[in-house]
């Protein structure tokens, strides 16, 4: 009976080779999802002072204070978040049947514009003047509009809008949008591949838009981009992953400062985010995330510490 005696020694002859093959695929998952970047800035994190904490967004004081339903948007696939402050609510788009959507920040839908013509709207920004801005990803192109009071359907044909190129890029395009008003200039995020941010100078209402530039690459910690917005107060920038399920605050010089992970157990959430589409931020500090089918997230900075920033 030599059978039974071999298994044994053919089985730990096998383990080394198959504990080499389970460290290299964890190594190589890990540098996929940025664990090493990740780590790196957690530890740089506990040596950040209480004045650079204070001056910027410092996202691991941040907790959810509200979890709701967008109702009636089950069906509709909820993408892009934006604060206006001129209303002092949010704006998000629907790509499943897309159409504008503006609520209230407790979660209260207030209406539904139709959105003709558009293919796949994924990011909405509010450009401070009364002005907002939607990106179709699918037809590479930024649209701009005054939104009327009454208005219930919006055509493409009969809006401003600009291409942003990257036409092979499919349905990895442009998925995030952000103004920022202090250098008059739109900021864009491509989700992958290649992922990366550009910022477009945006003049006035009736002046084209410039041309597209890449600002300079800086590891990023997540494997795509699906939303961004910038804190009206620091001028720091906020990055949504939804398959690394991080939230992430650049600072002006587009390096990482802090970060925090959208898992649940964390920062006050029980289930996590499971899809995050889009993240907004309004001028008190309170940072606002939404995720498909139709979820909306609301975090606060716990008490305790002031907040210091001003516009650059």
């Amino acid at each position: 009976m030599p059978a039974p005696a071999q298994r044994p020694s053919r089985f730990r002859r096998l383990l080394p080779a198959a504990l080499l093959l389970g460290a290299l695929a964890l190594l190589i998952v890990g540098y996929r999802l940025h664990w090493d970047d990740q780590l790196r800035l957690l530890w740089q994190e506990q040596s950040v002072d209480e004045q650079t904490r204070a001056a910027g967004i410092w996202l691991p004081d941040y907790r959810l204070v509200l979890e709701t339903t967008l109702a009636g948007l089950e069906e509709d696939e909820t993408s892009g978040l934006t604060w206006n402050p001129l209303t002092g609510t949010l704006f998000t788009v629907t790509g499943q049947n897309p159409q504008l959507v503006e609520f209230t920040p407790g979660g209260v839908i207030l209406r539904r514009i139709r959105l003709d013509g558009f293919s796949d709207p994924e990011a909405v920004e509010a450009l401070g003047d009364g002005r907002l801005a939607i990106v179709d990803e699918r037809r590479h192109l930024l649209a701009v509009f005054h939104l009327q009071p009454g208005v219930e359907h919006l055509d493409l044909a009969e809006l401003t809008h600009y291409n942003l190129g990257f036409a092979d890029a499919g349905n990895k395009g442009f998925e995030g949008l952000a103004w920022n008003p202090q250098t008059r200039r739109l900021l864009l995020a491509k989700e992958r591949d290649p992922q990366g941010l550009f910022s477009l100078p945006f003049p006035g209402e009736d002046g084209a838009a410039g041309l597209l530039e890449p600002l300079p690459e800086q590891p990023l910690l997540v494997r795509d981009l699906s939303s961004v917005a910038i804190d009206p107060r620091s001028g720091h920038t906020l990055l949504l992953s939804d398959e690394s399920r991080l939230l992430v605050e650049l600072d002006l010089e587009g390096k990482p400062r802090s970060f925090i992970s959208l898992f649940g157990g964390l920062h006050g959430l029980v289930r996590g985010i499971a899809q995050a589409e889009g993240v907004a931020m309004d001028a008190e500090g309170n940072i606002y995330v939404i995720g498909e089918p139709n979820r909306f997230y609301v975090f606060s900075r716990k008490p305790g510490r002031p907040r210091t920033a001003t516009p650059p």
